[in-house]
Order: C-alpha cells, then structure tokens, then sequence
C-alpha cells in the first residue's frame, strides 16, 4: 500500500534538499517543487500500486507519492539523479527532456491494452509543454486507441522564468478558422488507376 502524505510531510522533504544544497552536498541541477501539495494528493489517491508513472524534471513529490521513500529519493538527488530518477518495481520513470516521457508512456500505454493487462499510466507534464504538438499528438493517439492513460498537465503559469501565455500565445492572441468539406482526390496523386502491360501483354490494373 502506498503511503498516505500530507502536504506538510512533502514539504519537509524539500526542505531537507534545499539544506543539502545549502551545504553543498548536491553539486548537480535539480527542480524543487511547492504550492502544489494538496493537488497531488489527491490525484495520487487514485493511482495504483500497479499503475505506472512517468513524470518529468520536477519529479521529486511524484517519486514520494509513488512510494519512494525519502532516503532513497535524497540519495538520488545528492548522487545527481534528481532529473533521472527511475525505480522498476514502483513503476517509475523520469525524464529531464521536456515532452521526452510523452510517447514511452503512451507505448507503455498500448502495451498494457495490447497485453489485456489492468494496469494504467500517468503522465505529467507542464503547462509550456501541453503546448507543445508531441502533447497534442499523444493525446490524439491515446483517444484514438482508448488506451489506458492519464495526461495530468501541473500548471504554474511559467515557461521556465517566463510567463507561458506570454511566450505561447493567449488565447484570444489569434483567429482559428475551421471549415468542413469532402475531397474528391485521395491523401496524393489523382486516383486515377493507371494501366501497365507486362511481358505476355497482359494488362495489370
């Protein structure tokens, strides 16, 4: 059974961390997490033990939350693992490229379904990168398949120290004109079928 946190438990973790650094024990980058506590307890209140998770550079309240102790994620930090932290028996995966877990979890995903399997797969992912088409292609491709995931977006605002809508675009910064209509011509070419004759004169359509 996973361990049930509180907001003020992750937050002492961090805490811990932001002392190592202090004291220089962590030589290496790493992304600290707050203000997002109570969220992600109750979202993690709905993920399994057998569920898989894959989570992104700020991954150290994910890691906690899927059952990874502090010794062990404080470890990992020090020894400069924070951006890469992956535990096979908790089913946790990590990756410092922005949008990078994107499609191994929607593989992950297919897997499970392909396999008839009960698991599900979590996926976070910042507010800059649900703005970004591998975001958008992955959702579509989960939908289309019904696969087995969950996309949570952990919105800040901030794209890196920039405002997001500032540097996406808002909302209303742009006109979206869609419009329906049926083709004639197939994906390429006419459609047209095209004759060949081969040795014996005989036609191949």
């Amino acid at each position: 059974m996973i361990k049930e946190w509180t907001p003020e438990e992750l937050v002492a973790v961090e805490k811990r961390i932001v002392e190592l650094f202090r004291q220089k024990k962590i030589r290496s980058m790493f992304h600290l997490s707050s203000g997002n506590e109570s969220q992600l307890i109750e979202i993690f209140r709905d993920v399994k033990p057998e569920d898989w998770c894959l989570s992104t550079h700020r991954s150290h309240y994910h890691a906690l939350l899927k059952g990874m102790s502090p010794e062990k994620l404080i470890s990992e930090v020090v020894r400069g693992k924070s951006m890469h932290l992956y535990d096979r028996e908790l089913k946790f995966f990590t990756s410092s490229i922005v949008g990078g877990v994107l499609p191994i979890a929607v593989g992950v995903a297919l897997s499970i379904k392909l396999k008839g399997d009960r698991e599900r797969v979590w996926v976070f992912v910042g507010d800059m990168c649900s703005r970004m088409g591998v975001f958008h292609e992955c959702v579509q491709y989960a939908q289309g398949y019904d696969l087995p995931i969950f996309f949570v977006i952990e919105d800040n605002g901030m794209c890196i120290n920039s405002n997001t809508k500032d540097v996406w675009g808002r909302n209303d910064a742009h006109k979206i004109v869609d419009y329906v209509y049926t083709r004639k011509y197939p994906h390429s070419g006419t459609g047209d079928w095209i004759s060949f004759q081969n040795e014996d004169d005989k036609t191949i359509r």
